[in-house]
């Protein structure tokens, strides 16, 4: 009996490899069947938008960007975390705000060193 429970969840990991496989195998056969190589040199040059590629296509980022999105996201995500909070405040004691204004006390101090440490700035 017990090993009777574990059918379904076998029958639909193979449904899921099935369709995960088959549209990936059918699209190699189409591609081996109807679509002969054709190698060369215009075929295997870069194309963008239809222009030519002039130049290195590597540029350098400043690190002020990276850390203006960290900063964003950082401050992002604790919407996710205020929320729940906020629509269940009535039901809350003592406890569960101190720990809330800790995490908020927390965000105001990164928000302060972003400050100090001119994160915010662009420049």
């Amino acid at each position: 009996m017990a090993n009777d429970s574990y059918l379904p969840i076998f029958v639909l990991l193979i449904g899921a490899l099935g369709f995960a496989v088959a549209p990936l195998a059918l699209a190699w056969l189409w591609a081996k069947k109807f679509s002969p190589a054709k190698p060369g040199q215009s075929k295997n040059a870069v194309y963008e938008c239809g222009l030519e590629a002039k130049g290195d296509a590597w540029v350098q980022f400043s690190p002020g960007y990276y850390l203006y999105a960290i900063i964003f996201l950082v401050f992002d995500v604790e919407v996710v975390f205020l929320l729940p909070f906020a629509t269940a405040f009535t039901h809350f004691g003592i406890g569960e705000c101190l720990s809330m204004l800790t995490f908020l006390l927390l965000l105001i101090e990164g928000l302060a060193w972003a400050w100090q440490k001119n994160v915010l700035t662009w420049s």
